[in-house]
C-alpha cells in the first residue's frame, strides 16, 4: 500500500462504501423510478411510483377505506396495496388471494372484492375489515364463465344499476362459437345469480366505463391479428342499452366485412364504433375521469391505457366528444414506456382515488403509478 493509501484509507473506505449505496440505489431506481423520468405528460403533471413488486399487476379497484385492489392474470394472485401514511406512496402490498385461475379482473362493491376467473367469480366478503390480519376466504358466486383460455382473462366492474359486468372473449382470432357467451360482455347480480349477455360480438374487451352523465357504457375492443399493422382494428364502442351486436365475426372495425364469416353480411346491420384507434395499440382499461385534481379540461374525458403492439402503443391516450356531437378528439395523454427499440412498461388499467390522482397499472414492470397535477 502507498503512503498515500495509508494516509488517506479512511477516506478511500468511506468514498467506496458511498460509491457503493450510490449503485445500489441507482440498481433499485433503475427498474421502476429512474424509467419514469422517460415519461412525457401534459405541464404541470408528474408520474410517481405507487407500488412496486406487483407482478403482473393488471385489473384495479378502490375499496371505500381506499385500499386499492389488484388483479393479476400469470400470478395467480389479487393484491391489496395500502397506503396507511397517506404519502401517496403503498406502504404493503399484501397478498389476499393466490392459486387462482387467471384472476385478471377485480371489483369493488358495497364492502366486498369480487374477482373475476376464468371459469367464474368469487367474492371476498368485507375484505377491508381486518386486511393483512386475517386470511380472506373466498365465496363462489358464479361457475358459468366459458373455460376456454385463449382471451379467457375477464374484466369485472360493478355498473350504475348496481350489476357486476364481466368481459368474455373469443376463443380464437376469429371463429364463429355456437355458444353465445363468447365475443361478449356478460352482466349479473351481485349474488351471482341472473347471468346474462348485455352486448354480443365484442371480440377481446378488456375495459369499460360508463359516462358520468349519460350513464352510457364506453367499452375497448381488440381486433383480430392482421399482418398490416396500419390497418385500424381496435375499437372503442358505446352500449346504451342490452342487446346490442358490434359485428364481430361478421364484420371488423365496422367497416370490412370479414372474409369467411361475413359473406352475405353487411356491416350496416351492427353498431359500429364511435372510435378506431389509428394504429393497432391494444387498448385495454378506459376510466372517465370524475375527480377535481385535474384541470377541467380533463373532467369527464375518457381515459383509455394503450398496452402496445410492437412498435405502436405503449401510452395513455384520452377521447373526448363536445357536446351534442358525434365527433370525438383524441390525444395522447402520456408516452415513453417505448424507449428505442423496445417497451419497459405496458400500462393495463386505470383508476381514479378520492383524492383526484390517477393510478396506472403496468404488467411488465409489476408495478402501479400515480400521476398527479399541481400549479406551479
Amino acid at each position: 500500500m502507498t503512503q498515500y493509501m495509508k494516509k488517506n484509507a479512511p477516506l478511500i473506505l468511506v468514498g467506496a462504501a458511498i460509491a457503493g449505496i450510490i449503485i445500489l440505489v441507482s440498481t433499485i431506481l433503475s427498474r421502476t423510478q429512474y424509467k419514469l423520468f422517460h415519461i412525457k405528460l401534459p405541464p404541470g403533471f408528474s408520474i410517481t411510483l405507487y407500488a412496486d413488486n406487483v407482478p403482473d399487476a393488471r385489473g384495479l379497484a378502490l375499496g371505500d377505506k381506499g385500499t386499492v385492489f389488484v388483479g393479476s392474470r400469470s400470478e395467480g394472485k389479487v393484491y391489496a396495496l395500502v397506503d396507511r401514511n397517506k404519502d401517496n406512496k403503498a406502504d404493503k402490498v399484501i397478498v389476499i388471494a393466490e392459486n387462482l385461475r387467471i384472476p385478471n379482473g377485480v371489483a369493488f362493491y358495497k364492502g366486498d372484492l369480487y374477482v373475476a376467473e376464468l371459469h367464474r367469480i368469487i367474492k371476498f366478503e368485507r375484505i377491508e375489515e381486518g386486511l393483512g390480519r386475517r386470511k380472506a376466504k373466498p365465496i363462489e358466486i358464479n361457475n358459468k364463465l366459458p373455460k376456454e383460455v385463449m382471451h379467457g382473462w375477464r374484466y369485472l366492474r360493478a355498473g350504475p344499476d348496481h350489476l357486476l359486468y364481466v368481459s368474455v372473449g373469443s376463443p380464437c382470432d376469429v371463429c364463429k362459437e355456437k355458444d353465445k357467451r363468447y365475443a361478449s360482455i356478460l352482466r349479473l347480480k351481485p349474488d351471482g345469480t341472473n347471468l346474462e349477455v348485455f352486448a354480443h360480438g365484442v371480440r377481446q374487451c378488456e375495459g369499460f366505463d360508463w359516462h358520468p352523465k349519460s350513464h352510457a357504457m364506453f367499452f375497448t375492443d381488440n381486433g383480430k391479428e392482421s399482418k398490416d399493422m396500419s390497418v385500424p382494428l381496435d375499437e372503442l364502442n358505446q352500449a346504451g342499452s342490452k342487446g346490442m351486436h358490434f359485428g364481430y365475426p361478421y364484420c371488423h372495425a365496422g367497416q370490412a366485412p370479414d372474409g369467411e364469416f361475413g359473406k352475405g353480411k353487411t356491416c350496416a346491420k351492427y353498431s359500429g364504433p364511435v372510435f378506431l384507434f389509428p394504429d393497432r395499440v391494444a387498448p385495454l382499461g378506459v376510466c372517465f375521469y370524475t375527480g377535481k385534481l385535474f384541470p377541467e379540461e380533463y373532467h369527464n374525458r375518457l381515459f383509455i391505457a394503450e398496452h402496445g403492439v410492437y412498435n405502436k402503443g405503449y401510452r395513455i391516450s384520452t377521447v373526448t366528444t363536445a357536446e351534442n356531437t358525434a365527433r370525438y378528439a383524441y390525444a395522447v395523454f402520456a408516452s415513453g414506456w417505448f424507449d428505442k427499440d423496445a417497451a419497459w412498461g405496458r400500462p393495463v388499467d386505470l383508476l381514479v382515488m378520492p383524492d383526484g390522482a390517477l393510478l396506472v397499472s403496468d404488467d411488465r414492470m409489476g408495478a402501479v403509478y400515480r400521476i398527479s397535477y399541481s400549479k406551479k
